[in-house]
């Protein structure tokens, strides 16, 4: 796990939420199995295999010296989540607080905006950071929009989960956003965000099964930018595989002539090719604008492994 300790050693102080270490990547031999994270003033690190003490005891060690370093004076907060396969499969974490505490409310910072996270409940800390550079593009895109057409856009946003990309967007200043997602616990944190960063008009939330209520989705539209960000996999409700088809084949009647459809998929076993594929079969009249590059420290040995996020234009 050297690469990690010396990852540790050279971070430097941490201000916005961020990944400081992504062994998953496979970049790092031998460290696999470790993500470092960091929601300040909480570090969160993440074995996705057994870890022992002294493994541990290590992280431990030098988060302390460095932490000494760029903070001194400040306590250390760190946390350790285990997801092993078993619990991964069962949807279930290991989660324990190491050291310090943890912020309630704990709210965290990404390029100005402000977002309420979670991490010691769950496998999801309420703001997903490999997605950063998901959110910039919708805030650009949506001021380019103002710009260029003289009104702001309207966004649908499905699969919403924290409606972080409803953030991005009013940011950005967009006209109106409708984030539909079928948690409400989600929905009600999306609401929070909202608060959180002044917005306090623009936005609908619409906590609904989605395959159940295209009817009143589609009353709202048309719209310039569709977001969809399922997850890859979760039993009883969407598997890429035979669900994203569903949602690609209503996208033509959702989107404004020009609309452009921000296309997210993040499944190690599922390619571009992929994507791009269903796109072809289900929604032909879209065309393939780019894809939006993945922050830096989340570089993988095999592109088509790491989150896909994809642009395609009517």
């Amino acid at each position: 796990m050297q690469a990690l300790l010396d990852a540790i050693a050279a971070m430097p102080a941490p201000v916005d939420a961020c990944r400081i270490f992504h062994g998953r990547g496979g970049r790092f031999p031998g460290c696999e199995q470790w993500t470092l994270d960091v929601y300040p003033p909480v570090f969160v690190l993440t074995s996705f295999a057994p870890a022992d003490e002294a493994q541990l005891a290590a992280v431990d060690a030098a988060l302390t010296v460095r932490w000494k370093q760029i903070a001194p004076g400040e306590p250390l907060n760190w946390v350790f989540q285990h997801r092993g396969e078993a619990l991964r499969l069962e949807g279930r974490s290991d989660t324990r607080l190491m050291a310090g505490q943890v912020p309630d409310p704990h709210v965290v910072t990404e390029d100005g905006a402000r977002f309420r996270v979670h991490v010691l409940k769950g496998q999801n800390h309420g703001l997903f950071l490999d997605m950063a550079e998901g959110r910039r593009w919708v805030r650009e895109f949506a001021a380019a929009f103002r710009l260029r057409e003289g009104r702001g856009a309207r966004v649908l946003n499905l699969f919403a989960y924290t409606c972080a990309f409803s953030v991005a967007a009013l940011r950005g200043g967009a006209a109106q956003v409708v984030n539909v997602d079928m948690g409400r616990g989600a929905i009600a944190t999306g609401q929070q965000n909202h608060r959180l960063n002044g917005l306090e008009s623009g936005a609908s939330f619409l906590a609904h099964d989605i395959f159940a209520s295209w009817g009143k989705i589609t009353r709202g539209g048309p719209y310039d930018l569709v977001i969809a960000d399922p997850p890859s996999y979760q039993k009883g409700s969407f598997v890429a595989t035979k669900d994203y088809a569903r949602v690609l084949r209503r996208l033509p009647d959702l989107l404004a002539p020009g609309g452009h459809a921000l296309l997210c998929l993040n499944a190690p076993e599922l390619d571009t090719a992929f994507l791009r594929g269903q796109v072809q079969a289900q929604a032909p009249s879209l065309v393939f604008a780019g894809r939006v590059p993945n922050p830096a420290v989340f570089a993988d040995v095999d592109d088509e492994r790491a989150l896909k996020v994809l642009v395609f234009r009517a």
